[in-house]
């Protein structure tokens, strides 16, 4: 499969890694020029004080054959948010793709802990971090989005409709954020449907992010070591999955069929025929339910 958005422009926001960067990278390829958004650049670093930046996104997402614009926004300030979609409108007079993919709860999420246990002041944080940031862009955003018919919004979380609703994600903060994303996706696509625009969410799978490559102590070439702490890791995924997941939507002139649906990297593999960049093609949430969740040892035969 072969997307082709020459011609498109997109705006990711949170594109300094993980999902963000791959999407924005997936994007470029299939043609588009992408705004590429977040807090780290070369010369100014965010409280995750990771190497990645927003400029090596932009450069990723050029090479790749799009044209990347790195720009540095915190979109908790709705002054900034809005400066970045006057820029867009100045310099392209359009915007035909929009993904929220701000996150930043990592560092902020204390897992197993009820409510009266967990830090009140990180899990609000978290809150504004992943709720009043997708608000705040997507306020600015799709006013400009529809006023072209055609436009896609992409709302990122982090499990499925069907698997949230019945698994706790083991945080109050983190399993709120993640239905709650769910939801806003739900409710954009009732408002941009009289527009010809098109909202869903979307889910990657086990994720093999800067982060959690770290985590574990690998690199992408040397991934599958890590499965020796943890043998479920073989269903991970790279960023650049998703990404093609979101490539394959927006190059899609039926994409309003999705209209309001939670999507997932690898069920939107199926129905595309897109593969991850080692040529697999990664059923996280299906292993989930029928390996990880029963207790099966770890095998992602038929999952991959």
């Amino acid at each position: 499969m072969t997307a082709d958005l020459s011609g498109k422009i997109a705006l990711v926001a949170g594109a300094t890694r993980g999902a963000g960067r791959g999407i924005a990278v997936e994007l470029g390829a299939a043609g588009a020029t992408v705004y590429v958004t977040g807090r780290t650049t070369r010369s100014r670093q965010s409280e995750y004080a990771r190497p990645e930046t927003i400029e090596e996104t932009a450069e990723m997402v050029t090479a790749a054959g799009g044209s990347g614009i790195a720009v540095r926004v915190d979109h908790l300030v709705p002054q900034e948010v809005e400066a970045l979609v006057a820029r867009i409108r100045r310099e392209e007079g359009r915007l035909d793709i929009l993904v929220n993919d701000i996150w930043g709860g990592e560092h902020l999420t204390e897992w197993n802990k009820p409510v009266w246990e967990h830090s009140l002041d990180k899990g609000l944080h978290m809150l504004r971090l992943a709720i009043d940031t997708h608000l705040i862009t997507a306020h600015y955003a799709l006013a400009l989005m529809i006023e072209r018919p055609g436009g896609l919004m992409v709302e990122m979380t982090d499990g499925t409709a069907e698997y949230n609703e019945t698994h706790y994600r083991l945080c109050p903060y983190y399993d709120l954020v993640k239905t709650g994303v769910i939801r806003m996706a739900w409710a954009h696509a009732r408002d941009l449907a009289p527009h010809g625009a098109t909202a869903v969410s979307l889910t990657p799978g086990w994720m093999r992010s800067e982060m959690m490559l770290d985590i574990y102590g690998v690199r992408e070439d040397n991934w599958r070591d890590a499965t020796t702490v943890q043998p479920h890791f073989v269903i991970s995924e790279t960023p650049r999955f998703t990404g093609r997941a979101v490539a394959a939507l927006a190059a899609d002139p039926q994409r309003a069929r999705w209209n309001g649906q939670s999507l997932s990297s690898g069920g939107l593999a199926k129905v595309y025929g897109f593969d991850d960049t080692d040529g697999s093609r990664p059923d996280c949430w299906r292993y989930m339910d029928e390996v990880m969740e029963r207790g099966s040892p770890a095998d992602a035969t038929g999952y991959r």
